[in-house]
């Protein structure tokens, strides 16, 4: 009877030449494919590509100097979150935003975030508390309408509100509420025109209040406040066609 061949020489008939080189060609497909999905995602989220305005894959290859195949993922990739649309003979497009859907996300970011907090508020971890002070200490530090600080604002309130959420004990609630946050962003930066007078800093001041005096029933009654009046602005003050009709209305 003819003896099995060995291990070492089914894994060596099976390696690709990519791998024989060091494995360095795939890695750079999917390094590739996660630069164009970023570049494409942050432009739909700021409002830079605008709702309903359409996605020419040979144009993105033009734009991005690269071949088909990491356009197409990241596409893909954005069309299962959302932030992409797909329609038979018309092709890619950003994904429209409705008044309705504004009102879900709403909504939905007012019961995971108030879920998370109240959980967190019961765990009480001390780090939690620790670094929730030291995000809105940062974010206090700098201003909204400032053009020249805008960018860090921006970065420092969405730390500030995964701060918010991250002493809930759940990766899968705080990956949710991030994912709920960008998709609030974007409609945000539909009404970026408007200068709001509302004073943010201290709504958020007022959560973590809250939060620190362990009370999670004011600590989730602010942040619905905090978030319908998002909304508010939002639908009364957007670029895009939204609208109006206060949050909770039939």
């Amino acid at each position: 009877m003819p003896s099995a061949p060995s291990i070492h020489k089914i894994t060596a008939e099976v390696r690709t030449p990519e791998v024989l080189d060091g494995g360095s060609a795939a890695p750079q497909a999917t390094n590739l494919t996660s630069s164009v999905y970023e570049q494409i995602r942050a432009e739909v989220l700021t409002g830079k590509l605008r709702p309903g305005e359409k996605l020419s894959p040979a144009g993105l290859r033009d734009r991005f100097g690269t071949g088909g195949s990491p356009v197409r993922e990241a596409l893909n990739r954005l069309l299962s979150e959302g932030y992409v649309s797909l329609e038979d003979n018309k092709g890619f497009r950003v994904a429209s935003v409705s008044q309705q859907e504004l009102r879900e996300l709403v909504t939905a970011r007012c019961w995971v975030d108030g879920i998370s907090v109240s959980e967190a508020i019961k765990e009480f971890d001390i780090a939690w508390e620790e670094n929730l002070v030291l995000a809105l200490h940062r974010l206090s530090k700098v201003s909204r309408i400032n053009p020249q600080q805008y960018a860090e604002w921006e970065r420092l309130h969405k730390a500030f509100h995964v701060a918010l959420v991250s002493g809930c004990g759940s990766r899968w609630m705080v990956k949710t509420s991030g994912r709920f946050f960008d998709a609030a962003e974007r409609y945000r930066m539909l009404a970026e025109n408007y200068v709001s007078e509302r004073n943010e800093l201290e709504e958020h001041r007022e959560i973590v209040d809250a939060c620190l005096e362990r009370n999670p029933k004011r600590a989730v009654e602010l942040i619905k406040l905090h978030y319908a009046r998002t909304y508010e602005e939002v639908i009364s003050h957007s670029l895009m066609p939204i609208q109006s009709k206060p949050l909770g209305g039939q």
